[in-house]
């Protein structure tokens, strides 16, 4: 019987809850890039130039790199958890008894995502 295995078994949901969110962000990112190059391809398709510069008002600049930051925030978040979760596995096979847990590791994952999604949706607000 492992020693702690029901702290070890809650650190361990607590990572892949984590990591989840992660790959969830990541692909919300290829969802953004994809439905960017999707309207790109759309405006060089229409004949008409003023459909031509709706679509490419709907892509601009600022479309182009947003998913890439969804992309690049979702494998900090990964990177963080990971972190987190090697940490805590060490302090819990540690005999010595430790202080109450360290929360920056996770207000920092919270704030990486609330950062996000605030500034994706106030871009979405403001087109």
């Amino acid at each position: 019987m492992i020693r702690g295995y029901g702290d070890h078994a809650a650190n361990e949901r607590t990572f892949l809850a984590w990591v989840r969110t992660g790959i969830a962000v990541i692909a919300f990112g290829f969802v953004i890039e994809k439905f960017n190059l999707f309207l790109l391809t759309i405006a060089n398709a229409v004949g008409d130039a003023a459909h031509r510069a709706q679509f490419e008002w709907l892509s601009r600049s600022l479309g182009r790199y947003e998913g890439l930051a969804f992309m690049f925030g979702g494998v900090a978040i990964v990177v963080l958890a990971t972190t987190r979760f090697v940490r805590t596995t060490r302090l819990l096979d540690d005999p010595e008894t430790h202080s109450a847990s360290d929360v920056r590791a996770e207000l920092i994952l919270s704030a990486a995502l609330m950062l996000l999604v605030t500034v994706y949706s106030i871009y979405l607000a403001f087109d």
